[in-house]
């Protein structure tokens, strides 16, 4: 039997690179997905590989800043799957600058995608994961969530309330049986990354302490995602699962 088997999940930012892992493998551990992005084409290619490889997956467009949206997402998932059990606040944006050179636009729109998404994900997901009996969410931070680094204002200061916030929602959510973890991944070869992949005196600065030394593959995050969206972490809520080849050891 899969991990999974017979679980509802919804993963934001599931089109590409780290949302497209988590949603190809949660399916083919026996969940049916719900994948949403604002990127149409490529979200409906991962939801139709799903279904090519046996799984059963439906794509909706999702603007994660919208309340809106998110209410309309969770009705969607409820009416096509009976319930969602697992939810994953993957999707994000990077804007890299120093705190000096970032506008209140940057900070605004950095902030709306990858902290008030997360936050009105875990707000509205609730009663759909009362009624289903619990769950398990899961939100996607970063190791600039827990660590500083130059040139990353806007973007850690998201990323730090996406941790602070897991915490606060496991204490609240425990009564519903619903449990609260994140995640925070270090250097990913992922479309994010641009042209850097190819840039190899970047990447090396980019790895920085990275004992491993070298980047993760998607697939690395997504059993640590599984792990977490699974019931075989059921006395975990509240934690921060590092996946970061070293990076913050030393």
């Amino acid at each position: 039997m899969g991990r999974v088997d017979g679980k509802v999940a919804l993963i934001t930012g599931g089109a590409m690179g780290m949302g497209e892992s988590h949603s190809l493998l949660l399916a083919r551990e026996g969940a049916k997905v719900v994948v949403t992005d604002i990127d149409n084409e490529a979200g409906e290619a991962t939801a139709q590989q799903i279904r090519d490889e046996g799984g059963d997956a439906l794509f909706i467009h999702h603007d994660v800043a919208s309340e809106e949206q998110w209410q309309s997402v969770i009705d969607q998932a409820v009416e096509a799957y009976g319930k969602v059990d697992i939810l994953i606040n993957n999707a994000g944006i990077v804007i890299l600058k120093p705190n000096e050179e970032t506008t209140v636009e940057d900070w605004d729109i950095t902030m709306a995608v990858n902290s008030t998404g997360v936050f009105l994900g875990c707000k509205t997901v609730v009663p759909a994961m009362e009624k289903a009996g619990g769950g398990s969410i899961v939100n996607i931070s970063s190791i600039y969530g827990i660590i500083g680094a130059p040139n990353a204002a806007a973007y850690q200061a998201s990323k730090g309330a996406v941790r602070m916030l897991t915490k606060s929602c496991a204490v609240d959510y425990a009564q519903f049986n619903i449990r609260v973890n994140s995640i925070h991944p270090g250097v990913i070869r992922t479309p994010i990354l641009g042209d850097m992949v190819n840039d190899e005196a970047a990447i090396k600065q980019a790895l920085a302490t990275t004992i491993l030394e070298r980047m993760a593959e998607p697939i690395e995050v997504s059993y640590a995602v599984l792990l977490l969206a699974s019931d075989e972490s059921s006395y975990m809520t509240g934690s921060e699962l590092v996946v970061d080849g070293g990076y913050t050891t030393v």
